[in-house]
């Protein structure tokens, strides 16, 4: 399934073709979240549940800078 999806790739990432990157892509069935240098491995919620999780992280990381 994560072969036909549509990923976008962070704003955060370097912006090269490399795989240093967070992708984001949605579905009927929820919205999928993959590290580029790990494509086979997604994780998959509803878009309400994944909007908590990266708010989380956003603030965790801002937290840290």
């Amino acid at each position: 399934m994560t072969d036909t999806l549509r990923w976008q790739k962070s704003t955060y990432s370097d912006g090269g073709e490399g795989n240093t990157c967070v992708e984001l892509a949605a579905s009927p069935c929820g919205m999928h979240l993959r590290e580029s240098d790990e494509p086979e491995t997604a994780l998959t919620a509803t878009p309400t549940a994944m909007s908590h999780l990266l708010h989380a992280i956003r603030l965790d990381f801002s937290r840290r800078t």
